[in-house]
């Protein structure tokens, strides 16, 4: 069995966002839809030892609200292990929060690791205490105690900082990667950030117990159309949800278990409970994910 507790559903920048007054914040801030943290989950094979995938900037609250994740001692921690599936800010940045010479791993590729190690200030996660471990794409490694990953490539592309003047929003190699979990005949998929999904992605996740995917926007144009910037989800390098090209289609056919969209971002309608957007998904087979919420295989 694999447990799983979102930690953070939204995407960078959380929900309300500081600097957003888009009409999603504002009812976040007066209450009136539940507020999203930042993207990451916990995941474990037997409920005492857990890997956090993603180590968002909201990483310290995230702890305090998971009683699992709680110290069980003086300085005794349930977590083993961290697991980065790419290099950008809201998923890193907590790394910082989890400097405080408590040991447990620190798993990506080498090219994720190889962005770690380019900025000095992750120097303060201190290599004798917290190990990095480099991962190859298709190679199983134990994140947790029974419980397995397997990372492999997803289109996408640099993280934010790494831009330059032309960029490449399909890359597939080690910078973009998402996760399939195994424990026992258990099988599940974190993959928060995709670009696009092609005929060897429905393949792999095909039969799975549980799928949690790249929910950032709705529609591609969702910022522009809300005046809130000038890029398309694609050029974010994720996909929507919606139209003939979106995930909701895309995956539409593919035999799941459990499909659970995370990552979704401020603007995204189906974070209010009851718009129109939120019932088609929903209408569709998919749960949108919330903090804190439970899921098991």
């Amino acid at each position: 069995m694999i447990r799983a507790h979102i930690l953070g559903a939204a995407a960078g920048g959380g929900l309300p966002q500081w600097n957003c007054g888009c009409p999603n914040c504002r009812l976040a801030r007066d209450g009136e839809i539940p507020p999203q943290s930042q993207s990451s989950l916990a995941v474990s094979a037997n409920g005492t030892d857990w890997a956090v995938l993603n180590a968002s900037p909201d990483i310290r609250d995230q702890l305090r609200r998971c009683p699992a994740l709680h110290p069980t001692g003086l300085r005794t921690m349930p977590l083993r292990s961290v697991l980065l599936t790419n290099g950008d800010i809201d998923h890193v940045a907590g790394l910082l929060t989890l400097r405080e010479m408590q040991p447990f791993t620190l798993y990506a590729t080498g090219e994720i690791l190889a962005e770690i190690a380019a900025n000095p200030i992750f120097g303060a996660l201190n290599s004798q205490v917290v190990a990095r471990r480099a991962v190859g794409l298709e190679t199983p490694v134990e994140i947790a105690p029974g419980l397995e990953a397997l990372l492999f490539p997803v289109p996408g592309k640099v993280p934010l900082y790494r831009e330059g003047a032309v960029v490449e929003t399909g890359l597939l190699g080690e910078l973009t990667v998402g996760v399939e979990l195994r424990a026992g005949t258990s099988r599940a998929f974190y993959i928060p950030g995709c670009a696009a999904v092609d005929d060897g992605l429905r393949a792999r996740i095909s039969g799975a117990d549980l799928l949690c995917f790249d929910g950032t926007l709705w529609r591609d144009d969702e910022m522009i159309r809300e005046g809130l910037g000038q890029k398309t989800g694609q050029r974010m390098g994720h996909i929507s949800m919606s139209g003939p090209d979106g995930s909701l289609a895309a995956l539409a056919d593919v035999p799941l278990g459990q499909r659970v969209y995370v990552h979704m971002n401020n603007t995204n309608p189906v974070l209010r409970p009851g718009s129109c957007q939120r019932a088609e998904a929903e209408a569709a087979g998919w749960i949108i994910g919330q903090d804190g919420m439970e899921l098991t295989t």
